[in-house]
């Protein structure tokens, strides 16, 4: 791997009078060799996509003669695996398959002992105080409920108010919806400008009050994104909103993409999930501050997470064990330790400035093309990661998206569960082309020539905007 460096995108919009190329031609990514370095490490990315996949009831698609390569754009979905991740799945159960805390032999120590390093992993990568702040969850959704149950229960109570924003995940609206009608508190949203593509935090001084004690926020939108600026708005949350309010960072598109660290970020809790950030699906985690964590109730009962019990009574560990009840999923959270292990030796910084470099090309190749409008800001500056989520005039999502793939280019298509974001800016769903550092810019290049080919085959850019609403296969 090399090492960190200055990023920058050459590009040039004039053509020397000798060079009739285009300007995309022009362009060089200074990272552009990450990669190419790392795509022998996703043995996905080399397979193919038959055109007739769909019909292919044994999904025998990869490695046929008249298949396309795939181009994987969908990583804001799930992320992509690297052998390491899936070889330390097999090891584990070829080798040390046990139950964790609850054995003297040697198979449950050496189980242990790999389970809890990968809560250390995890601990370090985010920069958290302690190792006892990182709550193993089964994906960022748990953790966002996990909150809601547990803190929101035992402090929200008539009256309080709970602020979220108009371009929320469901795992961070439906909680908070929940919780507010259970407890008789009052919900409310930071709307969407739809001028910019970005919140209207201007909004801020009038939707805070001393009642306000929950804000819970994307870090990086999943459909627009943009980024939020956390060292603006906190000052603003902890000046105008109650004294102990809890701000609550959905974090699963910046952790996978760009250096992040508790300690000044100024919120009280994150949630993450690990399939987006190469290990495997089904782990995620929630990092909190200890003594607010071992303030809080358990999530739920069983084993592991009690410190005694009777018939008459029970009495709680602190975490995480107050947390995690029950057998953890010990193999997929020993192998987002080796995942982030894994980006650990990429370097999170190089990532976040190659993503800047391919995003900031994806969004500028995309705005080209005609009857395509492109949702969120229009600059790759305020934008976090290589996330462009769009429509075209006349043609559904949910089409384009099944032409593509007949084309080997894995886009998604529907509402990304941000049902009222789409709501805000006229639409119910969109098409969303989702990168990460292991997509090339000749697949960027490759995607908007079949983006354009499709495009005029289903009669896209014309005037008829019409779509047919209950024609959502693919979500």
């Amino acid at each position: 791997m090399s090492s960190n460096s200055e990023s920058t995108t050459t590009t040039s919009n004039s053509l020397d009078d000798e060079d009739d190329s285009p300007w995309w031609n022009n362009v060089v990514f200074q990272h552009g060799d990450l990669p190419t370095s790392v795509i022998p490490d996703f043995p996905i990315l080399s397979t193919t996509i038959s055109s007739s996949f769909s019909d292919d009831n044994e999904g025998n698609s990869n490695n046929n003669n008249d298949g396309k390569p795939l181009i994987y754009f969908d990583s804001a979905a799930t992320s992509q695996k690297p052998s390491i991740v899936t070889t330390a799945l097999t090891s584990y159960y070829h080798t040390s398959n046990s139950n964790v805390h609850r054995g003297a032999h040697t198979l449950s120590r050496a189980a242990t002992e790999q389970y809890e390093a990968s809560r250390d992993t995890i601990a370090n990568f985010i920069h958290a105080s302690s190792r006892n702040e990182i709550i193993f969850t089964s994906g960022a959704t748990e953790a966002l409920n996990l909150i809601a149950a547990t803190y929101g229960r035992a402090n929200i109570h008539k009256g309080d108010e709970i602020l979220i924003t108009e371009l929320e995940h469901h795992s961070n609206i439906v909680p908070w919806q929940l919780l507010a009608e259970e407890k008789g508190a009052v919900l409310k949203y930071i709307p969407l400008d739809t001028t910019t593509g970005c919140l209207d935090w201007s909004t801020l001084p009038s939707l805070l009050t001393p009642n306000t004690k929950i804000v819970a926020l994307q870090h990086v939108s999943n459909v627009m994104g943009s980024i939020t600026p956390l060292a603006t708005i906190t000052p603003i949350l902890r000046t105008l909103a109650h004294p102990t309010v809890k701000i609550i960072l959905d974090a699963c598109q910046s952790i996978p993409h760009m250096p992040v660290n508790v300690q000044t970020l100024d919120v009280d809790f994150v949630a993450a999930s690990g399939h987006k950030m190469c290990g495997p699906t089904g782990i995620g985690f929630l990092w909190g501050k200890e003594e607010v964590l071992n303030a809080m109730p358990p999530y739920m009962g069983g084993g592991e997470m009690i410190d005694e019990v009777s018939m008459g009574g029970s009495t709680f560990a602190e975490s995480p064990a107050r947390f995690e009840a029950g057998t953890p999923s010990i193999a997929q959270a020993i192998g987002l330790g080796v995942a982030i292990d894994y980006l650990t030796g990429i370097g999170m910084s190089r990532i976040e400035e190659y993503e800047r470099e391919i995003g900031g090309y994806l969004l500028q190749r995309m705005m080209d093309v005609p009857g395509l409008t492109v949702l969120g800001p229009q600059s790759a500056e305020e934008r976090g990661t290589a996330i462009v989520a769009f429509v075209c005039d006349g043609v559904h999502p949910s089409d384009l998206g099944t032409f593509l793939d007949m084309e080997g280019i894995a886009v998604r298509a529907g509402h990304h569960c941000c049902q009222p974001l789409h709501s805000a800016v006229g639409v119910s769903h969109s098409a969303r082309a989702s990168l990460y550092f292991y997509n090339t810019k000749e697949e960027v290049d490759i995607f908007i020539i079949k983006l354009k080919e499709t495009l005029a085959m289903l009669g896209g850019g014309g005037s008829d905007n019409t779509i047919d609403d209950d024609f959502v296969p693919f979500f």
